[in-house]
């Protein structure tokens, strides 16, 4: 008979599995210094595409606004949208006051953008049948909100070229056809605004002829990469690049500099170098 089998196991003799070292504190303070430069180095990446979708966003909200008014001239026997729900201020630059209203007549869109809490005004305005979408009306990259209401974003961002079918002021053009001085691919129509600044759904400045030549009379956006974003007469849209930031002081505000005044006569070519608000 055998014996059963016996195995005798060499306790000190078996292997052991060292444990794993542990992180050092300089090697962790390593590690976190690289995921912060990482991060430093994508979110601008990450900011810089949301940025440039709102832009697109903004520019296809403008295309869609100049298809309408393109549409509401082909139905009106060729007369533009009117454009007269006009807010005013003094003749004399630098206003402290908010401007008033001076004329409540029919408009493209009235109302008030900074006082608006509903969508109202744009729903009566004469553009919503031709598009019944009140976001259009609005720039995604426009965070500011109603006055008195800190989480009521606004109902508008836009406003329309004062030189457009405006019964307060003299030498406006009715008709398409009547524009020639810029001609309609050079005609701005509607403009992203700045948020400071605007106001009644009117964007008035003076021709390059002006005494006032020098002076925003209202003031150009500028939330998109330091610029903003024009509809004009032929339909086209456009993104703007301003060489400088446009920051609100007062209405009727001189320009800053040699820069500013370069953004100003840029605009000023897109309207007629006569024309003036005050007329």
């Amino acid at each position: 008979m055998r014996s059963p089998l016996r195995i005798k196991l060499n306790v000190g003799s078996v292997a052991r599995t060292p444990a794993p070292a542990a992180f050092t504190l300089i090697e962790l303070l390593v590690v976190i210094a690289v995921i912060a430069v990482l991060a430093a180095l994508l979110l601008p990446v990450l900011s810089g595409g949301r940025d440039r979708a709102w832009t697109a966003a903004c520019l296809n909200n403008l295309k869609q606004l100049q298809t309408g008014w393109h549409m509401y001239t082909h139905d009106n026997n060729d007369y533009v949208v009117p454009n007269n729900y006009v807010a005013a201020v003094g003749p004399v630059p630098g206003s402290t006051n908010y401007p008033t209203l001076l004329a409540g007549g029919a408009s493209w869109c009235p109302g008030i953008a900074q006082l608006d809490t509903t969508t109202s005004n744009i729903e009566s305005g004469l553009l919503f049948p031709y598009n019944r979408s009140p976001n259009i009306y609005h720039c995604p990259s426009d965070r500011a909100t109603v006055t008195g209401q800190p989480d009521l974003l606004r109902t508008r961002s836009y406003t329309m070229n004062l030189e457009l079918y405006c019964d307060s002021v003299a030498n406006t053009f009715h008709k398409v056809t009547q524009i020639h001085n810029p001609t309609p691919p050079n005609l701005f129509v509607l403009i992203d605004t700045q948020e400071q600044e605007i106001w009644d759904p009117t964007f008035g400045m003076f021709g390059m002829k002006n005494t006032f030549a020098n002076y925003w009379l209202d003031l150009a956006a500028d939330r998109h990469g330091r610029g903003a974003n024009l509809s004009f007469a032929d339909g086209h849209v456009e993104h703007w690049r301003w060489r400088t930031w446009k920051h609100f002081s007062t209405v009727f505000q001189a320009t800053t500099g040699p820069d500013d005044l370069a953004d100003l006569r840029r605009l000023q070519q897109c309207i007629a170098p006569d024309f003036s608000p005050g007329n």
